[in-house]
């Protein structure tokens, strides 16, 4: 624990244990020290690393925290108690745990009658002992101890007094959090409430409660935020809200609802605009894509598509926005779609840095350019770099790097064979000069896209800096079966970090590919003479 950092409200990261048990989600552990150190730097006080001994990756993740420890957080080791009937003193797998080297441990135990009948088959008077033998053996040791009471709330519904006896028992050993997680994340807010309320009476006065809640109804952030209002001190969640089935309390949602809106401190207030960038960080590193309507740190969070709303968003922002998205880290966008107006038009084009005026003819022009290509399948909102070259062209601005003459693809295919290679010639015109070039793909655009660039390399070897980084292709009418128009969306980047998303739409799939890598080029080019 920072000893500068005093928050109100003790916010604990599980992204690293209980948010990689999401399907589909796997960290090497490169992978998981670079997301402990992001959230170290977003100031987390507490980042739970997993759980020693259960597999080697946890070990070493560890190991490695022991030779360069975080700067300001502390990291947290997860265990469960002790098996029935046996000593914590002779338990193999706490060695794991005190070799972790962490000042703190949390243990999780049954809160539930039915899993310490059922589930592990023991009693519920042996079931206390556990709680109490594990965490007595841990302070023994040196180590201070969090206590997640598993299905705590199923548990205090079920037999309340006997959950409450779980709680003192941690309570009594020693543990100094004693934290509520809803397992099965189907509570309701109004519950949580209640529930927390009479936990708070039942308990100590000054005893330190948590909440770990689970999203399976949904209301995961909501039960967060009304247990802190009834008088929980700690919240556990994840990044992003991953975890197992649907997901953790995303602390990227807690957060700016706890300090922007509740008035609690949970991180500093100049680390606070780090959220965003840090949900898309850990979306980069677990390679999933990030959620783009998500609320506070999506793209689309402070996405404004309809006229009406964008000209009144242009007059004053609080017309439809909760708060300023700079607070978050996250910036106002406003979408192109047949939807636009005017306000859009110009609104857009001021993000590119170009000023246009109402009464401009090219700007009447745009907007009807716009919702005719809309209308024949394009979707400028999500590839705003075609729409700036069409504002551009329609300025006489738009500058010509190079002029595709003409191109063919080849693709050999035996039969009961595949066609491993595509082969792709390009005629381009650069500074009055043809340059006929050919290159092999794995595919048709793959091809294409390596002669395109094979013959513009010379002229522009700056485009060597350019990746395709993702490219999709959507049937626009699927009714007219092979013969239906396609979209194509290409994303490109460099090696600033820039991203933009270009797209061509055509009933031929390579001509509407070659028109998205064309000018996915030509932006690229566009940046790179603009920097």
């Amino acid at each position: 624990m920072s000893a500068n950092s005093s928050p109100e409200i003790w916010i604990y990261d599980t992204t690293l244990r209980d948010g990689t048990q999401r399907e589909g989600l796997s960290v090497s552990i490169e992978d998981k020290l670079r997301i402990a150190r992001r959230l170290d730097r977003l100031g987390i006080p507490f980042i739970e690393g997993g759980w020693p001994g259960a597999n080697p990756k946890d070990v070493q993740f560890f190991w490695h925290l022991q030779k360069e420890p975080l700067k300001h957080a502390e990291a947290v080791a997860f265990c469960s108690t002790r098996r029935p009937n046996a000593k914590a003193a002779s338990e193999p797998m706490f060695q794991a745990i005190l070799a972790a080297e962490t000042n703190w441990v949390t243990i999780f135990g049954k809160s539930w009658d039915l899993h310490v009948t059922e589930g592990i088959k023991t009693t519920l008077t042996e079931n206390l002992e556990m709680i109490q033998d594990t965490i007595e053996y841990l302070r023994l040791q040196g180590r201070r101890v969090i206590y997640d009471a598993e299905h705590w709330f199923d548990g205090y519904k079920n037999n309340p007094n006997y959950a409450l006896q779980t709680l003192k028992a941690a309570q009594q050993a020693g543990a100094e959090w004693l934290v509520l997680c809803d397992t099965n994340g189907g509570t309701l807010p109004h519950e949580i409430s209640q529930v927390v309320g009479d936990v708070i009476q039942a308990m100590p006065i000054n005893t330190q409660i948590g909440i770990h809640t689970h999203n399976d109804a949904d209301t995961a952030v909501a039960n967060a935020l009304v247990a802190v209002t009834v008088g929980v001190k700690m919240v556990q969640g994840t990044i992003n809200g991953y975890g197992e089935r649907c997901g953790n309390a995303n602390l990227c949602s807690v957060i700016p609802n706890l300090q922007l809106k509740l008035g609690y401190q949970c991180i500093e207030n100049d680390k606070l605009p780090q959220i965003t960038e840090t949900s898309r960080f850990v979306s980069e590193v677990v390679n999933l894509a990030p959620d783009e309507h998500s609320a506070f740190v999506g793209r689309s969070a402070f996405a404004h598509k309809g006229g009406i709303h964008v000209s009144a968003v242009e007059r004053n922002p609080l017309t439809y926005e909760h708060i300023s998205p700079e607070k978050v880290g996250n910036r106002r966008r406003i979408v192109i779609s047949e939807q636009a107006g005017i306000s859009n038009v110009i609104a857009k084009a001021r993000c590119f840095g170009i000023d246009l005026d109402k009464n401009h003819p090219a700007t009447g022009q745009i907007l009807q350019n716009l919702k005719k290509l809309e209308s024949e399948g394009y979707q400028f909102e999500g590839a705003e770099a075609s729409f700036e070259l069409l504002i551009r062209r329609a300025l006489g601005n738009r500058q010509v790097f190079f002029e595709v003459k003409g191109f063919q693809v080849h693709c050999d295919l035996a039969q009961g064979e595949e066609c491993k290679k595509a082969l792709a010639t390009i005629k381009v015109a650069v500074g009055g000069e043809d340059i006929l070039e050919a290159a092999e793909g794995n595919g048709p655009v793959a091809a294409l896209d390596a002669a395109l660039r094979k013959a513009l390399s010379n002229s522009y070897p700056q485009i060597n800096d350019f990746e395709l980084s993702d490219y999709k292709v959507r049937i626009l009418d699927g009714h007219t079966g092979t013969s239906a128009k396609t979209r194509a969306m290409v994303q490109s980047r460099n090696s600033r970090q820039q991203r933009w998303t270009t797209l061509g739409v055509s009933s031929n799939i390579l001509e509407a590919s070659y028109q998205a890598v064309v000018e996915g080029l030509e932006y690229g080019l566009l940046l790179d003479f603009q920097k």
